[in-house]
């Protein structure tokens, strides 16, 4: 589906954090690894890949949640729980946001999915491309290219 038109705007479910995105996403994603399983409450988290610095928090003050480790920061609406975003650690040229926090979610589609090795038997996405963990690193720029390609 094509992307609506930038910018696009979201909030956590109460609606004291909101974010803005004013550029499209480099890739979409379901993960099914047990950790997004466990913060989801679902078989797979979903996210878009947004160049940093085409993201904004725009409301409220969202806290870090979640993994508290070393690698990567998940952040949370500190009233209502929800998981908005996630910065890698070392990788601050983009922010993974969970797009169904978006006002409109219409127009996502997970392009690759991950952690296909800890898949909930029934579950699927309609993704493109399958991998049993991450893509290797050298693997994103052809991928990048192809999703937008097809955008």
């Amino acid at each position: 589906m094509p992307m609506p038109a930038l910018p696009m705007e979201g909030s956590c479910r109460c609606g004291q954090v909101r974010i803005r995105i004013r550029v499209p996403p480099l890739l979409t994603m379901a993960c099914h690894c047990r950790g997004c399983q466990k913060m989801s409450a679902g078989a797979f988290s979903c996210s878009a890949a947004i160049p940093s610095q085409g993201f904004e928090v725009v409301g409220g003050e969202p806290v870090i949640g979640g993994a508290h480790g070393d690698d990567v920061r998940h952040y949370h609406c500190p009233h209502c729980k929800s998981w908005m975003f996630t910065r890698p650690v070392g990788m601050d040229w983009f922010v993974n946001v969970r797009p169904t926090m978006l006002d409109d979610v219409s127009w996502f589609s997970p392009f690759i999915e991950t952690y296909t090795s800890a898949k909930l038997p029934w579950a699927t996405t309609g993704a493109v491309h399958s991998f049993p963990e991450f893509p290797p690193m050298d693997a994103y720029e052809a991928l990048t290219k192809e999703f937008l390609e097809r955008a």
